[in-house]
């Protein structure tokens, strides 16, 4: 055996329980799933049961009947949702991002542990709490609220602010995490550019126009689209706080997947739109990065 032959044998050797957990608990699933989207199956039995029906499943996705028009709900709930959190995740980290990376700022390292300390709080006791917090009789949001004579919204029973209310809990849950990575963005910009912005006569707000925002262009990339999967993945606020409710407002397609594949033991349907949503969040992301390659051509 060669040289290079007698390099690669252990390294193959290393590599193979970590690729083989990979193919176990990610490739297999989603191959499994993919071959269920056309099938007609029942969770409630075995997969040698499933009754192949061709595209079947996503014609029903898409067409007038209450089926089609359930998932095109949870769909756009899903986008309104992603869009919102990302609209306001991102501007909020830069700002606390800046704030945490002056060096005059006192205490930014306590406020950096704060920040993070919400994103490993875990999701189900996020969600406890804050169904509390928008409790119309005891919340304090309301009391607060009560206090200069406003009345408070109906955060979770209205269908006009239920998903709002959501998108506000995984912002308080989310930003820290993408404050840490504006930090670090923030950390790779040499000095000596600010130095050379200040002698072209460039003020704060300039150079942040100018010289931070353009060189945080991929941590900004990176914190969308870490932003925009989490975004779509959101389920235990739902499942506990509102169950799709109000009138549908906060169905979320993994809330709805889960409705259809498990409590109708549709598994075949349930898979066909958990394939959608992976095809969806693909085209998003390859879109971003489509538009940050011509951005950075210009």
């Amino acid at each position: 055996m060669s040289r290079g032959g007698a390099f690669l044998l252990p390294r193959a050797v290393l590599l193979a329980p970590g690729v083989g957990l990979i193919a176990a608990f990610l490739f297999v699933p989603i191959v499994l799933t993919v071959w269920l989207s056309f099938h007609a199956w029942s969770t409630q039995t075995p997969f040698g049961a499933a009754r192949f029906v061709g595209l079947d499943n996503f014609a029903d996705l898409f067409g007038p009947i209450s089926v089609g028009r359930d998932f095109r709900g949870a769909f756009a709930n899903t986008a309104i949702y992603a869009v919102l959190s990302i609209a306001l995740i991102l501007p909020l980290s830069v700002a606390l991002g800046l704030l945490i990376h002056q060096s005059r700022a006192l205490g930014r390292g306590a406020l950096r542990a704060v920040l993070f300390s919400t994103y490993i709080v875990p999701s189900l006791a996020v969600a406890l709490v804050w169904s509390k917090l928008y409790s119309p009789t005891e919340g304090p949001y309301d009391q607060i609220l009560g206090w200069f004579g406003l009345p408070g919204p109906d955060w979770l029973s209205s269908p006009n602010t239920a998903l709002v209310s959501l998108v506000l809990l995984n912002v308080w849950q989310q930003t820290g995490y993408f404050t840490v990575l504006a930090v670090a963005g923030l950390t790779q910009i040499p000095a000596t550019v600010y130095e050379a912005a200040t002698l072209d006569g460039a003020d704060r707000w300039q150079a942040f126009a100018h010289v931070t925002l353009p060189l945080l262009r991929r941590t900004l990339l990176f914190s969308s689209v870490i932003a925009l999967i989490n975004a779509v993945q959101v389920f235990e606020p739902v499942a506990l706080i509102t169950q799709g409710g109000p009138v549908g407002s906060t169905n979320v397609l993994t809330y709805h997947i889960r409705r259809v594949g498990v409590e109708r033991a549709q598994g075949g349907l349930g898979s066909a739109m958990a394939v959608m949503l992976l095809l969806g969040l693909i085209v998003t992301v390859a879109v971003l990065f489509a538009a940050a390659r011509d951005r950075s051509a210009r």
